[in-house]
């Protein structure tokens, strides 16, 4: 379905009033009401709003692209404004919107809604485009430049006749190089990496195939013969695609940002063959050896990642609803009891407590899922489970009923990594099975010995790994006075020192890691708090750093600063990251001094946090609030400072 046919007239607005990004919201429902086509205009905004929740639809370079598929949606349409000034929709890389393009669609099995927003991504690439559709005066004109365009970009189909003779005609000239793009939602940055790709080989007289893997599955999907032909394949993806197909051929593999951002790059590497040989783990070639080296410290960390990433909401959610229990219990009744004796605070913290212990198995379970593909998830899982309980041998043996020592975080990670690469030794043993019981395999074979393979090693290294645990967490009860200073002062810096990056997710994990100690004491909440307050400080350094130094940013910094307010109180560190890659020599040092004077500050003063997340909203439930929220602000004015002072005011760079 083409673009313009879901356009009514009544349905453009080329002069938006609003100026916050609800208002817009407002009024553009209100555009897309005038169709005709919605049943409860309330219902389908609340479901726009949802949309919202998830994550922004502007995807940047001055356009928004909200969407909703609901029940309230009679018929697909789309509604289409512009704003002359520019609109905070909380675009990813920071640009005001001025354009925007609502999609309805009616609830059920159709992709109406995706295919129009792949249709206008890929569109709206054209900076040309954009802006003559910002300038433009009357709706017939604004109509008529979207109706050219997509004449350009999709030209109307042809017969079945004539498209099976332009792909037999092609198969003399297939693509010299192919690629693939993927993001984890599927919808906008998949088509805009495409769409750079294609522009870019396209100037440079490259043929070039893209598939892109989106919520509506694959389009353009590459051939086995187009395949074979391919000098080199790029694949900019943050998720996991069909890799198999590539084996033995020269594979980019890449972030798919980097297919929006750096398609000129990866076309003139694919061009020199400056790419690896990739070698699929599913391939039985013995005498094929893979180029593709992925270094030690790239694979742990790549495994690693998935498992935290899995983990974080079983971590946040039950860590919240636990911190919770706590601030509505009342300690005099029980202190032994504290957290259950008030029936509020036994309900938060059972549940709480629930979701918080599948924090090691899913750890452990998505680690192993990352290193051997699905059949490690079950591994993993079960050698989290056994870490956490912390079983050995003794416990079968009848050498005492008491010997169960938690192996906590370090005995899950240890699973996780142990049964992935268990279940590889497995698939590499029964591969040497006849292909008739090819299907029992990842039902039968690999969770029955893989499981059986996970117990018996951890039951083995259990009393070792809980020793080192049970070792470590004594070492940070026991710390004290100067010592827990220079953690806290280290934690917190680390938190600022790359904004999400290992650094960062290093210390987070470490914190996280000892809310899950068995009776944790305050030295381990004391953790977590110094962790949280070095996260928070970037941001808001940078947001008083706008207010106060305004010479120092540009107008769309200072627009930024202001959102990093929130993000800081919110503990969104990443809310920093552009400032700190626009200007890293001046941005990080500041941040880094601020987040360190924040941690050590946090520990100085005694503070704890039972949560592992929520910013200022879970000040309350942290013990000695006022000083904590003392120390934030004392690092976030360092920080703010610092950053002033290192910073030159616009008007003296030259």
């Amino acid at each position: 379905m083409r673009i313009v046919d879901l356009i009514d007239k009544k349905s453009v607005k080329l002069n938006l009033t609003s100026n916050e990004k609800l208002k817009v919201v407002d009024e553009l429902v209100d555009l897309v009401d005038k169709s005709g086509n919605l049943s409860d205009k309330d219902e389908y905004k609340n479901a726009i709003l949802d949309r919202e929740e998830l994550s922004t639809t502007a995807i940047g370079e001055g356009v928004a692209i909200p969407h909703a598929k609901n029940k309230s949606v009679k018929k697909a349409c789309l509604a289409a404004g512009i704003s002359k000034e520019g609109i905070d929709y909380e675009a990813f890389d920071d640009s005001l919107s001025h354009l925007f393009f609502m999609i309805a669609a009616p609830d059920g099995a159709n992709n109406t809604h995706l295919e129009v927003l792949s249709r206008l991504s890929t569109i709206l690439m054209d900076e040309d485009f954009r802006n003559n559709l910002i300038k433009s005066t009357e709706v017939d004109e604004f109509l008529d430049l979207i109706n050219k365009k997509e004449n350009e970009k999709f030209p109307q189909e042809e017969t079945e006749e004539i498209e099976d003779k332009i792909v037999e005609d092609n198969k003399s000239t297939l693509p010299t190089i192919l690629a693939v793009t993927a993001c984890p939602t599927g919808i906008a940055h998949t088509f805009m990496a495409a769409e750079n790709l294609n522009q870019k080989a396209s100037a440079k007289g490259i043929s070039i195939k893209v598939e892109t893997n989106g919520s509506a599955g694959i389009k353009n999907a590459l051939t086995k013969e187009e395949i074979e032909h391919a000098t080199c394949i790029i694949v900019a993806a943050d998720k996991n695609v069909e890799m198999a197909r590539f084996n033995g051929k020269k594979v980019i593999i890449t972030k798919v940002a980097d297919g929006i951002h750096k398609s000129d790059e990866l076309i003139d590497r694919a061009l020199k063959g400056d790419a690896p040989i990739y070698h699929s783990s599913q391939s039985n070639l013995s005498n094929e050896v893979s180029e593709e080296k992925e270094g030690l410290g790239r694979q742990f960390y790549k495994h690693l990642m998935n498992g935290v990433s899995h983990m974080l909401p079983f971590v946040v959610g039950g860590g919240i609803l636990i911190a919770l229990a706590f601030l509505l219990d009342d300690y005099t009744i029980n202190p032994a009891n504290f957290g259950m004796n008030t029936p509020v605070a036994a309900f938060f913290k059972t549940i709480g407590s629930q979701a918080f212990g599948f924090m090691l198995p899913v750890l452990a379970g998505y680690i192993a899922m990352s290193i051997a593909d699905r059949p490690g998830l079950a591994v993993g899982f079960v050698g989290g489970v056994l870490a956490s309980a912390g079983y050995t041998f003794a416990n079968y043996m009848n050498y005492s009923s008491d010997t169960a020592i938690s192996a906590g975080f370090l005995g899950a990670l240890l699973a996780g990594f142990v049964g992935g690469y268990v279940v590889l030794l497995l698939k590499k043993l029964f591969s040497y099975l006849p292909d008739s019981l090819e299907g029992i395999k990842p039902v039968l074979l690999y969770p029955v010995f893989g499981i059986l393979l996970i117990a018996l090693i951890m039951l083995a290294i259990n009393p070792i790994v809980g020793a080192i645990n049970t070792g470590l967490n004594n070492f940070l009860a026991s710390m004290s006075g100067t010592s827990k200073i220079i953690l806290g002062t280290i934690l917190g810096a680390m938190m600022a020192i790359d904004m999400g990056g290992p650094f960062n997710k290093a210390a987070y994990v470490f914190g996280t890691a000892q809310l899950t100690v068995v009776n944790a004491g305050p030295e381990q909440f004391a953790i977590m708090a110094a962790v949280m307050i070095g996260g928070m400080v970037p941001p808001l350094a940078i947001a008083l750093a706008t207010t106060f130094f305004k010479n120092r940013f540009t107008e769309s910094e200072r627009k930024s600063g202001i959102v990093n307010y929130v993000m800081g109180l919110s503990f969104i560190t990443e809310g920093a990251i552009p400032f700190a890659a626009a200007d890293p020599i001046h941005v990080i040092p500041a941040c880094v001094v601020g987040s360190g004077l924040a941690g050590a500050l946090s520990m100085a003063f005694g503070c704890g946090l039972r949560a592992p997340h929520g910013g200022i909203f879970v000040l309350p439930t942290i013990s000695n609030p006022i000083m904590y929220f003392v120390s934030l602000l004392i690092g976030s004015i360092v920080g703010a400072l610092l950053l002033g002072v290192l910073k030159k005011p616009l008007d003296k760079i030259k």
